[in-house]
């Protein structure tokens, strides 16, 4: 029992040592498109480094209980915590193939959300489901399925996630935590979905998109918004939300300049308190207003997979490949 438990220890502190918290170490750059992106950042801003030496970082949310960002490793199968005052902890460990469902992959939990009684959702890939954590923080962690299924078909791999103010979660099927994708064997589902979540009953929105990605709600919770990180089509979506259909389907914003040029597809994204969006995507970080203009770039200097706000919106957090990162954000809504 002691050898299994300093195994335990060696490996927590081999895994650690790989994951380094760095700290006034900083990187990438800063475009200025327009002038209203001043609001948030300036040409002089920088992007610091927190921790790295992760195979693919993505998924950030803040945790106010925790007071500290939650994200996940996802290739990796673990989720890590990162705070000011202890730097980088082994969050969850599986944070999501636990052996719950068929799948030849490898990968773990995506896409985090924590709802409004603090509670912390997790889109697992590998096991192909929305799940709650139960009793957290925990270094034994324990699930608790919410959906993984569509009419009786296992989900492709929960990806990204959004939760309305009366819970109804949103959420993203692309096939990217299946080893084949579209070419699975094990796919159940002939597309790749977005669906609500709401009162133990699953609502399909939308089937057209090749690679549904990242998903938001406007501030008044009016419109919703998709990232499709198909190269070939590199575009975000908005549409109307009508009680429990969307409609008005339109191009928010067209990547596809921007993708011949730079690294990186649309992935996460977030709005902010201003309706501002900050949508992870070729090049970095976009700051788009809300009429879908694009007014500056934040680059970490490789591709962003996600990004989260801390609850007063200080920081921007930034999953960017084997990097968590952040930015100071000096919101002014008076400048320019």
């Amino acid at each position: 029992m002691n050898s299994n438990k300093n195994l335990l220890i060696f490996l927590s502190f081999f895994i650690l040592s790989n994951c380094k918290t760095n700290s006034n170490k900083y990187i990438g750059s800063i475009e200025i498109i327009n002038d209203n992106a001043y609001r948030f950042i300036s040409s002089s801003s920088k992007v610091e480094i927190l921790a790295s030496g992760f195979s693919w970082s993505e998924g950030p949310v803040w945790s106010s209980k925790l007071n500290g960002v939650i994200f996940t490793d996802v290739p990796e199968n673990k989720a890590y915590l990162w705070t000011e005052k202890n730097g980088l902890e082994i969050f969850l460990d599986p944070s999501g193939k636990t052996g719950y469902s068929k799948n030849s992959a490898n990968g773990g939990a995506n896409g985090l959300i924590i709802n409004s009684e603090g509670e912390l959702i997790l889109c697992q890939h590998g096991d192909r489901r929305l799940a709650k954590l139960k009793n957290w923080p925990s270094k034994n962690p324990e699930f608790e399925t919410i959906v993984d299924n569509y009419n009786g078909n296992i989900l492709n791999s929960p990806n990204d996630l959004a939760i309305s103010k009366d819970g109804s979660i949103f959420f993203t099927d692309p096939p990217y935590g299946l080893a084949n994708q579209d070419l699975d064997s094990l796919k159940e589902i002939n597309f790749n979905g977005v669906y609500k979540f709401k009162d133990n009953k699953l609502k399909l929105l939308i089937n057209n998109l090749s690679r549904p990605n990242g998903i938001a709600l406007s501030n008044d919770e009016n419109f919703l918004y998709v990232a499709n990180s198909d190269k070939n089509i590199p575009i975000i979506n908005v549409y109307e939300i009508s009680n429990d259909t969307l409609i008005n389907e339109k191009v928010f914003f067209d990547g596809s300049k921007l993708a011949k040029t730079n690294k990186g597809l649309f992935d996460g994204l977030k709005i902010h308190s201003s309706g501002t969006i900050f949508a992870t995507g070729p090049g970095g970080v976009l700051i788009i207003d809300n009429t879908g203009a694009h007014i500056g770039t934040i680059n970490p200097g490789s591709r962003v997979a996600n990004c989260a706000f801390d609850k007063k919106e200080d920081f921007l957090y930034m999953t960017s490949d084997n990097n968590l990162t952040r930015i100071k954000i000096n919101y002014d809504p008076l400048s320019y």
